[in-house]
């Protein structure tokens, strides 16, 4: 058995530089395709959005709601037959209300925080650290979640159309989350320009489709729910009512995500917000008291696989070519509405970063001018969830509806005392508007929690302390790391540090460690050679050849009766630490080859790999740190 060579493997991987190079290059050329250019980042002042743009980008959300947020309402309801559904444009009323009380408290937050944060900096900066924390892990487990679920009922609106899709509706709404992701890398304008076709053109097939379903309905009159619905399975109370209120509710989620974004608007941006946002609204409650009121008006009910929206659909334009554009429409939407969340999770993300509680490279900019790092967390955030929960969009609606609220809650409560504080004109009136926001949020809040709690609310009451915890620790990670390197304290060099002692690991005598031998000779008051002897008597051979081309520089064997390598090294540099007392760790220099191809890496062990990170991540000894400098050979071939 020969000896285990210690420098052979190479630095950073197991490919070799020329590998690297091709690689990079590929890599390049692919980035470029489907990324496009890096920008310059005096671009990002032009690399903004105007209002149609932006209701593009930040409204699909809000918009597609409307499609899942029905589906529960009927689903809800329709355990109690007749007289269940026919409490369906009641229930929708009232979330409407709701959705317009909160428009217009997040309204005045665009005004109070032009600077964007929404839900967060609101609490963090008026209730306090914890509640702002707390708002800020709700948003980012919506944002998470109204990905998945968006995706997730998109794939189940086309598939109601064609039922062949059925069965892959997870590969489906994965292939979306690529070509979303993707969209989102390249940038703002690109993104608003992609986001626009599929939101305007469900503006425009589903409007007209409600206005001419109402034309229908004079006409012809009112449907008979007892004729169509489903045999009761239980009766109509109140707390079946307040449980379908709850499910109804996720209509509002993405209502926050122009107050989140408001940078990114065209200047005035809080004007242009303003004004987004109340458009947004008026559409919002349009489509979702529109096609409640209709589906109860027909007594439309839903075949099986098929939506609440796609037997409407059908009801009002019948099977024909309208019906399959609404259906694409409807799709096209709750894809892009995952795009609400590409827009407010990444900037988020780089709030909470760049306050220290979150990875700090969350807040770099990426070459088209978008927090990439953010993006892709998002994707593989909601890629996960897809995968767990098998693309079932009921399964997920539960989890994300307490986050949302949680997040309006809070917000609202935070801007009652911005105004308090702020004690500007008129602000007793928008202190009571956002209290009576609050007040109606933080209700629907209760309702959800305890009517979802079962069915996957727990989860998310859960995960919300555990994030908030996550986020303190990387806080206190970040500030340890600044009282360690502070300079503070530490007083000025008086003298020039000896020189160091070295210590050479070897695996024999070849060209690759001449030049660490000349380097440690250079710098070193005293360099020490050691060889790990793996076999009997292979010590001495390689000491004899030692002396031939360092006679002055001392060899140490040290014997490894149970052929560990890193074992014996390490315990010969505590002890000549130990013996010397000089103040300072030896310095280990570790030569090492580098192959010329990358495959010849695989012919190689990695020891010298695990030394180095041995020696790296070892804790001090004595008060001293110990420097590990690497010294490389290219082969030619």
């Amino acid at each position: 058995m020969s000896p285990v060579h210690l420098t052979e493997f190479p630095k950073r991987a197991i490919i070799n530089e020329t590998m690297i190079l091709g690689t990079q290059e590929m890599l390049e050329r692919l980035r470029l395709l489907l990324i496009g250019p890096p920008l310059p980042t005096q671009q990002l002042a032009h690399k903004r959005l105007s209002k149609l743009r932006a209701l593009a980008a930040f409204s699909p959300d809000a918009l597609s709601s409307v499609a899942y947020a029905n589906q529960e309402i009927y689903l809800g309801l329709a355990v109690a037959g007749a007289a269940g559904l026919s409490r369906a444009l009641p229930v929708g009323l009232a979330i409407t209300g709701l959705l317009v009380l909160v428009a217009l408290s997040y309204f005045q937050t665009i005004h109070g925080y032009p600077t964007g944060g929404g839900s967060y900096t609101v609490a963090k900066e008026n209730l306090g650290t914890i509640p702002g924390l707390t708002a800020a892990a709700a948003l980012m487990m919506d944002y998470v979640l109204t990905a998945a679920v968006s995706l997730t009922a998109g794939v189940e609106a086309i598939a109601s159309a064609f039922p062949v899709l059925w069965p892959y509706r997870v590969d489906l709404a994965l292939l979306m989350l690529v070509i979303i992701a993707l969209l989102n890398l390249r940038g703002l304008q690109e993104t608003g320009t992609a986001m626009a076709v599929p939101v305007y053109l469900f503006l425009f097939t589903f409007l007209p489709m409600l206005a001419w379903g109402a034309l229908r309905l004079m006409r012809e009159g009112m449907g008979s729910l007892t004729s169509v619905a489903p045999p009761a399975a239980q009766p109509l109370t109140l707390l079946l009512i307040l449980h379908t209120f709850s499910s109804g509710c996720t209509a509002l989620t993405g209502i926050e995500a122009i107050s989140n974004g408001v940078p990114y608007f065209q200047s005035p941006e809080a004007r242009n917000a303003g004004r987004t946002l109340i458009a947004m609204a008026i559409l919002m409650a349009i489509l979702f008291a529109g096609s409640v009121g209709l589906a109860q008006a027909f007594a439309v009910i839903p075949r099986p696989n098929e939506t609440i929206l796609s037997a409407l659909a059908r009801r009002v334009l019948g099977e024909g070519p309208a019906y399959i554009v609404i259906q694409v429409g409807t799709m096209l939407i709750l894809a892009v509405a995952a795009n609400t969340s590409f827009t407010g999770f990444p900037r988020l993300a780089a709030i909470l970063a760049r306050d220290g509680f979150l990875p700090r490279q969350l807040t770099h900019l990426g070459d088209r001018l978008v927090y990439s790092n953010g993006i892709m967390l998002l994707a593989a955030a909601a890629g996960g969830l897809m995968l767990l929960f098998g693309g079932e969009t009921h399964a997920l609606i539960p989890l994300f509806a307490v986050g949302a609220f949680l997040a309006f809650t809070l917000s609202q409560a935070g801007m009652v005392i911005h105004w308090a504080r702020e004690k500007g004109r008129g602000w007793a009136v928008k202190a009571a508007l956002n209290g009576l926001g609050a007040l109606a949020t933080a209700l629907a809040l209760l309702i959800i929690a305890i009517s979802k709690f079962l069915e996957g609310a727990w989860i998310t009451i859960l995960v919300l302390p555990i994030l908030v915890i996550w986020f303190l620790r990387v806080r206190a990670h970040y500030q340890e790391l600044a009282r360690e390197l502070s300079m503070h304290g530490l007083p000025p060099p008086l003298e020039v540090p000896p020189r160091p002692r070295v210590v050479i690991p070897i695996s024999g005598v070849h060209r690759g460690v001449v030049d660490a031998v000349n380097f440690a000779r250079s710098i070193a008051r005293e360099v020490t050679a050691v060889y790990v002897e793996l076999e009997p008597g292979s010590g001495e051979r390689v000491r004899r050849k030692w002396e031939c081309w360092w006679p002055d520089v001392p060899l140490v064997v040290l014997p490894s009766p149970y052929r560990s390598v890193i074992g014996p090294l390490m315990d010969f540099l505590d002890e000549t630490d130990r013996q010397h007392n000089d103040g300072q760790q030896a310095t280990v220099i570790l030569p090492e080859f580098v192959p010329a191809r990358w495959w010849h890496n695989l012919l190689h062990n990695q020891t010298a790999w695990l030394l180095k990170a041995a020696l790296l991540y070892r804790r001090r000894r004595l008060g001293f740190q110990r420097v590990i400098i690497d010294i490389p050979y290219h082969l030619r071939r």
